[in-house]
């Protein structure tokens, strides 16, 4: 459609999540127009995400640092595990401000179809967290969705072996849905009437 670098710009921007071809079309001759100053900063702030932001190397939420802010945290109830799929799922059960343990971020979910099993998530890393920390319930909020589903599956049945209490969000979410759209409210009575599972 376009040539040359701004084609190259509009291909780039269309491979983002949510981007079709007339965002990444309108979002290139949005910065083909901005002031330069602007754009560096954007060039700025993407090359920082990627030198600074890594994964926390107890529970795998983005931190800057070793640890992340929530597990650096001494408030947070050590007893309780809040097991997701994603950062950005942590994000969402932060905002109900009900939950106040700590995360273990599996990094996606179980998807045959996408070619994701068990061992490319962080399973391994969370039964060694489970052996090695005094966890007195593991709550399993993963999406309501067939992957997160089978994902929540084949999590309490490998805890079922160590004797941990394993909860499951309550109804309330919308099955198919994702946590990081559901508002607080919705999260927050999920996180109130888990259930065993």
């Amino acid at each position: 459609m376009f040539t040359g670098a701004l084609q190259e710009l509009v291909d780039e921007l269309g491979m983002l999540p949510g981007v079709g071809p007339k965002g990444a079309s309108r979002i290139a001759f949005y910065i083909l127009n901005a002031p330069a100053e602007e754009v560096q900063r954007l060039t700025a702030a993407l090359s920082a995400v990627k030198e600074r932001v890594r994964f926390c190397e107890r529970c795998f939420n983005i931190s800057e640092d070793p640890l992340c802010g929530i597990c650096q945290d001494p408030r947070r109830d050590q007893s309780l595990l809040c097991v997701v799929e994603e950062p950005k799922d942590v994000i969402a059960v932060e905002r109900t401000r009900e939950f106040r343990g700590l995360y273990h971020v599996l990094g996606g979910a179980i998807d045959p179809i996408g070619g994701i099993g068990p061992d490319q998530l962080h399973i391994r890393e969370l039964l060694a967290r489970l052996g090695a920390e005094p966890i007195g319930e593991v709550i399993l909020a993963t999406d309501p969705n067939i992957e997160g589903e089978a994902t929540a599956t084949y999590l309490a049945r490998a805890l079922r072996t160590l004797e941990v209490p394993v909860t499951r969000l309550a109804s309330g979410l919308p099955v198919g849905g994702d946590l990081e759209y559901a508002d607080e409210v919705t999260l927050s009575r999920a996180l109130e009437a888990r259930r065993a599972f």
